[in-house]
């Protein structure tokens, strides 16, 4: 069998990372013309040119943008195997995480997941930055930590870890019209609705699931957030449409039901990327996640 140089592997990614070869070079401590000289081996190795230079650029042949997640696969798994695993030493670690979750997490977890940090690491920091959408490339690039949502199309290379599950109820105001007598799919269809949508939809599973008993509801306004639609809710004849478990505190003293129609269930997960899976900082964060939202709210 042919001598495979897996040192190629390293070179690759970082002139996938850098787009070029003299900043690949600095990034390995190599000269440019050693660094062509592994390029070009490369794409012997491959039959590919894998990279290939648009203006001033260099941008990845679509090989390239496949083996990509591939190789810091390997590259990751084989520093993992081969950097032993330091003690944590929690009263001393010092250390900033990002976590990207949207406000109804931090409302309803934060402060908890806070007290526990500062219990085991006091000295450990928590940055909540909101997420805009589900695009998982902050993972990739090692900008957040951890990533907590419904899971969408995530992509083959994270992890992904169940936090708890959750449902969808209504919730209206003390002493709406809506609470006079049983709430059936009709009398929860008559009323002005508020959707939540960070892309502006107006319609999404609970019209899927009117639509099947051939009635339709009438979306008044539409908000980014749960918070912005139970405060709406709270001060007019409006119905908001929220996850159960994450906006229990933020709901008191208004009157919530189950839906008369059936939605799919929530399950909210952790993300994160092989990078951290075996970091011990990380895996302990990820377990003060979990031990959270497993505790009864």
């Amino acid at each position: 069998m042919t001598a495979i140089d897996l040192n190629l592997l390293v070179v690759l990614d970082a002139l996938l990372t850098e787009g070029s070869v003299t900043r690949a070079a600095e990034r390995l401590a190599l000269s440019p013309s050693a660094m062509s000289r592994s390029l070009a081996r490369l794409r012997a190795s491959t039959g590919d040119p894998l990279l290939v230079r648009a203006g001033q650029a260099l941008v990845p042949t679509p090989l390239a943008l496949e083996l990509r997640d591939k190789i810091r696969h390997v590259l990751e798994g084989a520093q993992a195997i081969l950097q032993p695993t330091a003690q944590l030493d929690l009263a001393n670690l010092e250390r900033r995480f990002i976590i990207k979750a949207n406000s109804g997490f931090i409302e309803c977890f934060g402060a908890r997941l806070l007290a526990l940090i500062e219990t085991e690491a006091e000295r450990v920091r928590i940055q909540f930055t909101p997420k805009p959408n589900k695009n998982v490339t902050a993972l990739r690039e090692g900008a957040v930590d951890i990533e907590i949502g419904v899971v969408g199309d995530a992509g083959p290379e994270v992890r992904i870890q169940t936090l708890f599950r959750d449902r969808f109820i209504g919730v209206v105001r003390a002493g709406h019209p809506l609470a006079d007598t049983a709430i059936t799919p009709e009398r929860y269809a008559a009323f002005k609705h508020i959707s939540v949508s960070r892309r502006g939809q107006e319609h999404g599973p609970i019209d899927q699931a009117l639509h099947d008993l051939e009635l339709r509801r009438m979306v008044r306004i539409v908000v980014p957030g749960f918070s912005a639609a139970l405060a709406l809710a709270r001060d007019s004849e409006l119905i908001a449409n929220v996850p159960e478990r994450q906006t229990q505190a933020a709901r008191a003293g208004m009157l919530s039901f189950p839906l008369p129609v059936p939605t799919p269930e929530l399950i909210v997960s952790q993300i994160w990327h092989p990078r951290f899976e075996h970091d011990p900082a990380h895996r302990w964060l990820r377990g003060c996640l979990r031990k959270v939202c497993e505790q009864e709210l």
